[in-house]
């Protein structure tokens, strides 16, 4: 497991699915699905999926920006998009390729993402912006990792204490995977809002 993850964080990204300038962009969000394009124009975002539409960038309301890890796949980032009408589309920094292959895309999505918040801010956007997941389940998990690191320590000094050295490495040796990857997750999302010239680096790739 812990090599599959490695591989993931080195593997390159993908090029090729956009123009470079951050105008389009190209992903498969699942292995089933067909692709989806977004495409920046003076006229607003065309999202094409299951069919093709036009949101004009004064309907768009929210962006909320996002680290979503997988097994497939440890470095992907998300931007969840919605407009005044209730449409929405979930954009993902990676694209499926085949049933064991999920590539990323790192300059393509960064550079759309950053172009996306350029246009609405020149146009003074009132959109909201965030990062991170819900503030009610942040919470919910801080208390959870809270209470799984209490029980570490407990069981760390009792196997101190009946000289069960064995279970203490692994108990140490748990403690930083647990650190390393649930802590890294909360730090990146931690619900927060930003402004359209100040993206948050810890939630694009």
């Amino acid at each position: 497991m812990l090599s599959g993850l490695l591989t993931s964080f080195r593997q390159p990204a993908a090029a090729g699915s956009a123009t470079g300038d951050g105008t389009h962009y190209l992903f498969k969000s699942s292995l089933a699905g067909g692709a989806k394009q977004l495409t920046l124009s003076d006229a607003g975002l065309t999202v094409q999926a299951t069919k093709t539409e036009l949101w004009p960038l004064e309907s768009i309301a929210a962006i909320r920006l996002s680290y979503r890890p997988t097994s497939m796949q440890a470095w992907r980032f998300r931007a969840d998009i919605e407009t005044l009408s209730g449409q929405s589309i979930k954009v993902f920094s990676t694209t499926w390729h085949s049933i064991s292959q999920m590539v990323r895309q790192d300059d393509d999505y960064r550079a759309f993402i950053t172009e996306l918040h350029r246009r609405l801010g020149s146009i003074n956007s009132n959109a909201r912006l965030t990062t991170g997941i819900n503030p009610v389940l942040y919470t919910v998990g801080l208390v959870a990792m809270a209470l799984i690191g209490l029980s570490i320590a407990g069981l760390f000094v009792r196997a101190l204490v009946t000289a069960e050295f064995a279970g203490a490495l692994f108990l140490v040796a748990f403690a930083g995977w647990f650190i390393w990857q649930i802590g890294n997750f909360m730090r990146r999302n931690r619900p927060r809002g930003y402004t359209f010239d100040t993206l948050p680096k810890d939630v694009l790739p």
